[in-house]
């Protein structure tokens, strides 16, 4: 029996999931954000300005989606900025009317031009001032909170945060990572994140990848996305997709199709040069195209003693496409 682990009905979506305007640090207003995504064929973008849950339901359209979403930091406090460790992470709405902005607090944390939309900002005033510590027990329970009033969260580019294992193996109850983070990359931080991704998996979290531009520049821009399987271009369609794990992540290659079939990992993708089936142990298959030539697919036998396996795909340009990791007892 065949079974799609990209579905094969509906469409992909072409997303970033991770994005700054002038509403706090980035150089774009939220409609030149629209306009520069769309051109180049994306039909969704979250909106993560740095601690403000401000919605644009007037940028969306037939063809272009906007979510709801606030970045949020949590800094040591002693040291100076460029030496001390921080946890960034995306908390996006899966509902489109979820606007209650949560772990607020009435007078910190906002920086920039954030500042001056203090007054958008709705939050429960029945709830006390959150206090922001870097510490694994509060950064969880900012994640728990998230989760629990209806945000999918995001853990965002470890390197340039300083953040080691230490850190981000103690987090529970994530959405995904970021496996992939132009803005970060950009500047010269290695920013492709395929080990802490997989450390996260051997420790037990079943946890997806994304690839996200974080766009603040013009520099940041088309570096990272994902790729999201949803039927149609609904708000609700495409955060359910996010939630089942319904994409893959890409820096440029194309993840055409994949699904098992009689023990048979079956993947098409565009124009590569390697495909690599990763598992949780040192059992690692792969494809190579010979030297000057592609390849647009491949298969592999799936052991079921693997607890999970994922897929990446190189192309020429030595960009990857990654899958979310599929644990066999799930399947």
């Amino acid at each position: 029996m065949r079974k799609y682990l990209l579905p094969k009905e509906g469409k992909f979506y072409k997303a970033n999931l991770h994005c700054h305007t002038n509403l706090s640090d980035g150089d774009f207003t939220p409609e030149e954000i629209k306009e520069m995504y769309k051109s180049r064929g994306y039909s969704v973008v979250a909106y993560t300005d740095h601690d403000i849950l401000v919605p644009h339901p007037e940028l969306n359209d037939e063809d272009f989606l906007a979510l709801n979403g606030m970045e949020v930091e949590i800094n040591e406090t002693q040291g100076e900025w460029r030496y001390i460790k921080t946890c960034h992470m995306c908390f996006i709405a899966l509902e489109p009317d979820n606007l209650v902005q949560p772990c607020y607090h009435r007078s910190k944390y906002l920086f920039h031009n954030a500042v001056n939309y203090r007054d958008k900002i709705i939050f429960d005033e029945n709830e006390p001032d959150f206090e922001r510590e870097h510490t694994a027990e509060c950064i969880n329970k900012m994640i728990k909170t998230a989760r629990d009033n209806g945000f999918f969260v995001t853990y965002n580019h470890p390197t340039w945060s300083l953040e080691t294992y230490a850190d981000y193996i103690a987090l529970d109850n994530l959405n995904a990572m970021e496996i992939f983070n132009t803005g970060c990359e950009v500047p010269g931080y290695e920013e492709y994140n395929e080990k802490e991704y997989e450390d996260m998996l051997r420790d037990g979290k079943r946890i997806y990848c994304v690839s996200a531009d974080d766009t603040h520049h013009v520099a940041d821009l088309f570096g990272g996305f994902v790729m999201i399987k949803a039927p149609e271009l609904k708000y609700k369609t495409i955060t359910e997709a996010l939630t089942k794990g319904d994409f893959y992540a890409s820096q440029g290659p194309e993840i055409k199709e994949l699904y098992l079939e009689d023990g048979i990992l079956h993947v098409e993708c565009s124009d590569a040069v390697k495909i690599v089936l990763q598992t949780d142990n040192r059992l690692i298959l792969q494809e190579r195209a010979p030297k000057g030539e592609s390849i647009n697919g491949a298969d592999f036998e799936i052991d079921d003693k693997n607890k999970y396996f994922r897929i990446t795909v190189t192309d020429a340009e030595g960009k990857h496409a990654n899958t979310n990791a599929y644990f066999t007892d799930e399947l």
